[in-house]
């Protein structure tokens, strides 16, 4: 019998690893990060790259993403003080929007400890209209993320 549950994924299923820390601050009364901390942990992770490959300039590009849509599935937990590990990859690329897929595993480990995904629209900053095509500064980018 086959399950339609999201299951745990491996490194292997991701192009690009973000090394990212956890705040005291994450932690949640029980003791573990709390949910809204991964979905900054995906928006956090996607954008580091973007930055560091040179495609987005947060100060005064005149491309920005803005995300409509995002979703989390947890599989295990993490929490302050841990090391994460964040593996990105595009799942599917529009003229105007991607759908980024993020992992996030606790150090030393194979499988995800949350896997997720969101989608970034990219709008022109001043009219915040979506552009007619990306940038070659993401598209290079974008690529080495893409399978």
């Amino acid at each position: 019998m086959s399950s339609d549950r999201p299951q745990a994924e491996a490194r292997s299923a991701f192009r690009h690893f973000e090394v990212l820390s956890t705040r005291w601050m994450d932690n949640d009364i029980y003791g573990h990060l709390n949910n809204v901390v991964y979905y900054s942990l995906f928006d956090t992770a996607v954008n580091r790259y973007l930055i560091e490959a040179g495609a987005l300039d947060i100060h005064g590009g005149a491309v920005i993403g803005l995300v409509v849509e995002t979703h989390c599935n947890f599989f295990g937990s993490l929490a302050f003080p841990q090391r994460i590990d964040a593996g990105i990859r595009v799942a599917n690329q529009g003229r105007s929007s991607v759908r980024y897929e993020i992992g996030l595993f606790a150090e030393g480990q194979e499988l995800c400890a949350a896997r997720g995904h969101f989608v970034h629209v990219y709008v022109d900053r001043e009219t915040r209209r979506p552009v007619q095509a990306l940038p070659e500064t993401y598209l290079q980018a974008l690529r080495k993320l893409s399978a």
